[in-house]
């Protein structure tokens, strides 16, 4: 019988030898590559960190004592312990729970979490209301080196080393981020490791931590002896921890970042001889060309490189031209806009669910300086992603700051010509969000004049209705224009290719023999494009339908779901349009 099997909550761990804890371990991991080979997820976090979660476990009694997990890109070993091994090992039941922490599914998780270095902040709230309220029990922070690259690590590690009470930080170091880490507290743990924790310099002790080191992260005995000396210490404590992402899976310890996340069946997939060109590959080609005319060109990026296509060929190639910020959105736009002010060419790829933690920084840094860097928005759309990952935000964000031109391409031509005006221009910052999925290409040049600030593009000239199909959703626009004609209705078709600001000359024009006005736009539509567009007929007779994404935090729905749900498909857009006329 299986140690697993016997395995429903927690308490069940501390009868159990360090012998059966270690067969534990090996069918913990079992059931990661389980999960992740039949619905993807994070795989390498997960499978270096099941010896410390096992030893927490073991010696703090949750969910009386509090764990806060950044990230949460390594809770899959602490759900497998706290009643939910069934989203690992039943095939049936996996996707009855997400991949990131979730307090709706266990008393044992305290936070929806799901964007990082957030874990000591959370963590030493509780902590301080603990103290207030003059309660009694342990708080753990458990945050990877990877994490504390991110401003809040550094803000919430600067507050947590005054609070005078029981707080634990377990450091999980395993040399990595997504790909490798960046920055100069990385010279200082590589100091603490080679001297076993010995190092007089600590970056920990400086501010006021008690520290402990742990060389052999994976060692459960080694583990539970030094969390039982620092269970309910009476002050802030750091437990350094030194792992192997990824082990247990010889591949995703040998390649540490191709196996950090991983799509579904990756046991049986193989590495492809060529891949199809695609917005990310135009965008490498576009850099590499740059880089090879020796122009001050500066690729930025937060720790994400290979979510743009930004391969460890590609950065190796563009060597000093490339930066990787670590995680830390907020510093690479100002560091954007500082490069941009001094005469180099910056471009800063990012996720656009990744985009919202740097609001200030767009707004005060960047646009208010009017720095003309280039920002390149990857995943923007609507979309079955966790609630911590969705790309439906990024529009009413970026869109509304003064100063900024927010462009909406879509296909490979119009990209290259907004990617070409963007990095040239002197002017303004220059946002592009770029086309979610398989590359469109049409085979003609793009000759917009971009300089023309707020210039929309009428396709197909009809009458009585206009469909304004906003990037991703072009395509939808075109779609629905087929699905009208059966009704005898021949919409006209607008690509408006500016997502900051409207034609109001075009508007003006569309009034004189249209009487319904679509906006069809991939993303939210509160603060959105269409509510520009309603905006300004708000005094007329025309009529505004606005089709977009609720403002609602969605977790795992299909995409189809929502997209009935928003009325965004073909026939329904149809059916809406051809009631009110």
């Amino acid at each position: 019988m299986d140690i697993i099997e016997k395995i429903n909550s927690p308490k069940d761990l501390k009868t159990l030898t360090t012998k059966e804890l270690e067969q534990l371990a090996s069918e913990i991991r079992k059931g990661i590559i389980n999960r992740v080979n039949i619905i993807g997820g994070h795989l390498g976090p997960d499978l270096g960190i099941v010896e410390a979660t096992i030893a927490l476990h073991y010696v703090f009694n949750s969910p009386c004592d509090k764990f806060v997990f950044d990230v949460s890109h390594q809770i899959y070993p602490h759900k497998i312990l706290t009643g939910r091994k069934h989203g690992f090992f039943d095939n049936e039941r996996l996707f009855e729970i997400t991949g990131y922490s979730n307090p709706a599914e266990s008393d044992h998780d305290n936070f929806i979490i799901g964007h990082t270095s957030t874990s000591v902040s959370l963590a030493l709230g509780l902590a301080k209301a603990r103290d207030l309220k003059k309660e009694n029990y342990n708080v753990i922070a458990l945050i990877g080196d990877g994490s504390l690259s991110g401003g809040e690590a550094f803000e919430g590690l600067n507050n947590a080393a005054v609070l005078d009470s029981n707080f634990i930080i377990i450091i999980n170091d395993n040399e990595m981020s997504i790909a490798s880490n960046q920055g100069g507290l990385y010279k200082n743990l590589a100091e603490l490791r080679q001297s076993k924790g010995e190092a007089k310099n600590n970056f920990f002790t400086t501010f006021g931590f008690n520290y402990c080191y742990v060389e052999e992260g994976n060692n459960i005995e080694k583990l539970i002896e030094t969390l039982k000396k620092v269970k309910d210490s009476t002050k802030p404590t750091v437990v350094h921890i030194h792992t192997l992402k990824g082990k247990g899976y010889l591949p995703a310890e040998k390649n540490k970042e191709n196996y950090h996340w991983c799509l579904a069946d990756f046991l049986n997939q193989k590495t492809a001889s060529t891949a199809p060109e695609s917005y990310e590959s135009i965008t490498v080609d576009f850099a590499l060309d740059k880089k090879q005319k020796q122009e001050p060109i500066a690729i930025i990026n937060p720790a994400t490189p290979g979510a743009v296509g930004f391969s460890q060929y590609f950065r190796e190639k563009m060597g000093k031209n490339y930066i990787d910020t670590a995680i830390a959105e907020e510093h690479a736009v100002a560091f954007a806009s500082g490069l941009a002010k001094n005469g180099a060419k910056p471009i800063l790829a990012v996720l656009s669910s990744f985009i919202q933690r740097s609001y200030d920084q767009l707004s005060q840094d960047l646009a208010l300086n009017s720095s003309s860097a280039v920002l390149l928005v990857f995943w923007g759309a609507i979309g079955p992603m966790d609630a911590t990952h969705l790309g439906i935000f990024d529009i009413p964000l970026i869109s509304n700051i003064p100063n900024i031109i927010y462009l909406a391409p879509t296909n490979k031509e119009e990209y290259l010509a907004m990617l070409n005006y963007a990095y040239n221009q002197d002017k303004h910052p220059i946002a592009i969000r770029v086309p979610y999925g398989k590359l469109i290409t049409t085979g003609i040049d793009d000759k917009t004049d971009y300089s023309i600030i707020n210039k929309f593009k009428v396709v197909e000239k009809g009458s009585h209705v206009a469909l304004i199909g906003l990037g991703n959703f072009y395509k939808l626009a075109l779609e629905t224009k087929e699905e009208l004609k059966k009704l005898g209705i021949n919409p006209t078709i607008i690509n408006p290719k500016f997502i900051s600001g409207i034609d109001k000359e075009l508007l003006e024009e569309l009034k004189k023999d249209h009487s319904i006005v679509v906006t069809l736009e991939d993303g939210v539509l509160a603060g959105g494009f269409g509510e520009k567009i309603a905006r300004f007929y708000g005094d007329s007779e025309t009529k505004v339908l606005c089709f977009g994404a609720k403002k609602e935090f969605t977790d795992r729905v299909s995409l189809n779901t929502l997209y009935k749900r928003y009325h965004l498909t073909k026939e329904l857009i149809a059916d809406d349009i051809r009631k009110i006329l």
